[in-house]
């Protein structure tokens, strides 16, 4: 089975509206010719409505960096699907090791008590997935190993438990129009990238974790990124892997230029 390459750049906590506005007015036309690939842009909340407006007509499509599984309520600070579907939102990454509290590059002043704000878990992205695809949108689930946990042998087995955990009752027609986002929590933002062949290996746990859950046409079906440092000096070559349909971009996303350079690597 062919898959669309889905290229993501998570802007995480940067751009003003008026950043946002200029780098989408330059990345646009850099992109323009890579109808072959789905591109996504995911900016902070408050940048949303600006980007959504900004990207009309441009082909990108607009992500949301998150989603509470509410659509209202006393849950204040919360966003919920209805508002990101208001603004124009077709994709959401859901669980991002950063929002479940798994840092690549220790924070010194991020002690068990405040680590304790970043509280996503298993349960919490499974609701998430669930509210997602009630609503329409199209989720990114992101998965992946700490350092101490590769270090231990352990990265397969944590990212097949943390796929488990997130399709959780989820209903098999739902799931081949899933993204999976495989990122090695200690190559996020250290200038770290996982060898290719690797990143492919474990795109290929995940893959093959799905088919344990749904069966092989499912799992061919699912599209899994591969995220953590990705830069256009790489991105050919991790693309160009079997199990590997995609990446969602942190740094790189921030720069007209590298992104454009990641899209064109697989068009």
């Amino acid at each position: 089975m062919s898959r669309k390459l889905i290229i993501a750049g998570n802007w995480k906590m940067h751009n003003t509206t008026a950043q946002a506005r200029a780098l989408i007015t330059d990345l646009a036309p850099l992109v323009a010719g890579a109808a072959s690939v789905d591109v996504v842009v995911c900016p902070t909340y408050t940048a949303l409505a600006t980007a959504s407006d900004a990207l009309q007509g441009t082909g990108i499509m607009l992500g949301a960096q998150d989603v509470f599984w509410k659509d209202k309520g006393a849950y204040t600070s919360r966003i919920s699907p209805s508002m990101l579907l208001d603004l124009g939102v077709t994709y959401v990454v859901i669980g991002h090791s950063e929002c479940r509290g798994r840092f690549g590059v220790p924070e010194p002043d991020f002690d068990e008590a405040v680590l304790a704000h970043f509280g996503d878990s298993d349960a919490t992205v499974n609701r998430k997935l669930k509210a997602a695809l009630a609503a329409g949108l199209k989720p990114i689930v992101c998965v992946g190993e700490t350092l101490s946990e590769r270090r231990q042998g352990e990265a397969d087995a944590v990212v097949a438990s943390q796929v488990r955990g997130a399709l959780a009752g989820i209903d098999a027609d739902a799931v081949p129009g899933l993204v999976l986002a495989y990122e090695p929590v200690w190559a996020i933002g250290t200038g770290e990238v996982c060898g290719s062949d690797e990143a492919d290996r474990i795109c290929g746990v995940a893959r093959a974790t799905v088919a344990e859950l749904y069966g092989a046409e499912a799992a061919e079906a699912v599209r899994v990124q591969y995220g953590g440092s990705v830069k256009p000096d790489n991105a050919a070559e991790l693309l160009g892997k079997p199990n590997i349909d995609g990446a969602l971009v942190g740094g790189a996303a921030l720069k007209a230029g590298d992104f454009a350079a990641i899209v064109n690597a697989g068009a």
